[in-house]
């Protein structure tokens, strides 16, 4: 069955079912929900939900079967706010934690999502799997190739579901384009260009270090990221840009459009790799990752050039992100709005093109009212239902590589060499520097974990 098909199904089956609703409103999510028995319920519990971890949450909660049964954050303030909103939809209130270790605890959670930021996907991720809970894990699945590897081993041995937050692929254009780009019509593709131009994106200004906000508990926010004082900057959405927790645009942006790029192409490493940019927009800003960059990946029959740049709108074919591939009979234009393909033409020189290479395919515009996170979670409650990791649009397996690939481009940029693979080993070629710089370093205590 081709992708399309498959996706289409999922489609109109969760439509029929009501889990897609127009709107995100606490009140229209309570209003849809309907009694389910408690034996058919799935508990779940969210650790990190200020962000994506309650964004993940509150569309899971449009299907219903599940029941939010716990919250752990280590902002109170986050926790008291998170608790009246899943009150509201569902009519009870959650337990709140602290401290993640004393939710997985508890027994009668079934499911945990992980919407913490970069630096603290690994443990929980990897202890939730170990206490017998299915696991929705925000993307990048961690700040190394290290933890991702661990990650992945983690979930093989208990075999307990898990999906990765890459939502783009249970989106249903991205799967049409997918099957396009399969299909051999556009010939041979021997380059693919992945980007995120972020116009939106203004400096980060300076500011002192100073006392955390009441009730934040911070030493736990730093976990195993290296001691350093407080400041506002590094924390909450802003610790993007700080490489003691995440990777910048490429793992931030670049995980969902590497993800699809990678997938599409059936490719997994790279055979060489290398980058150059820096800091050239906002030179003097407080963040440490790259706002302007450049990295190719050499696969096997394509090259994927990955660039990003903050300040600017205007990116790849007059798109602000996307991914195109571009084959010898045509170029398939791939972002969040749609896709559309730009024929080649056979030359007659200088006075002018001939016939098309391919035949005309015609614009495809997303399709309204269908929220694609709403599709990627309930892709998520499907298959722990049905016990089936095998349904799963984003495996750990899957969703890790993506996160692995653009860890490599952030490493190339590090070293400011070009980097070769092997895969066999799972290490770069004769450098120690950047084998050095796949590896996780943990503090205050913590260590890795142990599969």
């Amino acid at each position: 069955m081709s992708l399309t098909r498959r996706y289409f199904i999922k489609k109109s089956s969760l439509a029929t079912a009501g889990f897609i609703l127009a709107s995100n409103s606490l009140e229209a999510i309570a209003a849809h929900r309907k009694a389910v028995s408690p034996n058919d319920k799935i508990h779940v519990g969210v650790i990190g939900c200020n962000g994506m971890g309650w964004s993940n949450m509150r569309s899971m909660l449009k299907n219903d079967v599940i029941d939010c049964i716990a919250i752990c954050d280590v902002d109170q303030n986050v926790l008291d706010r998170r608790r009246t909103d899943v009150q509201k939809i569902q009519g009870t209130e959650p337990k709140q934690y602290l401290d993640y270790r004393k939710l997985l605890e508890n027994k009668d959670i079934d499911a945990v999502i992980i919407g913490t930021p970069d630096h603290w996907h690994c443990l929980p991720m990897v202890e939730g799997v170990q206490a017998g809970k299915h696991v929705y894990v925000e993307k990048p699945i961690a700040n190394t190739i290290e933890e991702c590897n661990l990650m992945v081993a983690a979930a093989k041995k208990t075999g307990m579901i898990v999906q990765v937050g890459q939502w783009q692929r249970s989106g249903t254009h991205y799967a049409e384009a997918i099957d396009i780009v399969r299909s051999g019509k556009l010939g041979n593709i021997r380059l693919v260009k992945v980007w995120a131009y972020q116009g939106w994106m203004k400096p980060v200004p300076l500011q002192p270090d100073g006392a955390p906000p009441q009730g934040v508990d911070y030493a736990m926010w730093l976990g195993p990221a290296p001691r350093r004082p407080f400041n506002k900057n590094r924390f909450h959405f802003n610790f993007r840009w700080f490489w003691d927790y995440a990777g910048g645009l490429m793992t931030d942006w670049g995980v969902h459009e590497i993800d699809i790029a990678l997938y599409a192409m059936n490719a997994v490493a790279p055979i060489s790799v290398m980058a150059s940019g820096g800091k050239l927009a906002y030179p003097d800003d407080a963040s440490e990752t790259p706002d302007t960059l450049q990295a190719i990946f050499q696969y096997p029959e394509f090259n994927m050039l990955w660039e990003h740049a903050t300040g600017i709108d205007n990116g790849c074919y007059n798109r602000g992100e996307g991914i195109a591939f571009i084959g010898n009979n045509g170029t398939l234009v791939l972002n969040r709005g749609g896709y559309e393909v730009i024929q080649e033409y056979t030359s007659k020189g200088y006075s002018g093109k001939g016939d098309a290479k391919m035949e005309s395919i015609a614009q495809v515009n997303r399709p309204e009212g269908v929220n694609y996170l709403d599709l990627h979670t309930t892709n998520f409650v499907e298959a722990i239902q049905k016990n089936d990791p095998s349904i799963l649009n984003t495996p750990i397996e899957s969703g890790s590589v993506a996160a692995i690939n653009a860890q490599m481009g952030n490493i190339a940029f590090k070293t400011g060499q070009k980097l070769y693979w092997d895969t066999e080993k799972g290490a770069f070629k004769k450098n120690k520097k950047a084998n050095a710089l796949m590896k996780a370093e943990y503090h205050n205590g913590w260590s890795l974990p142990v599969i």
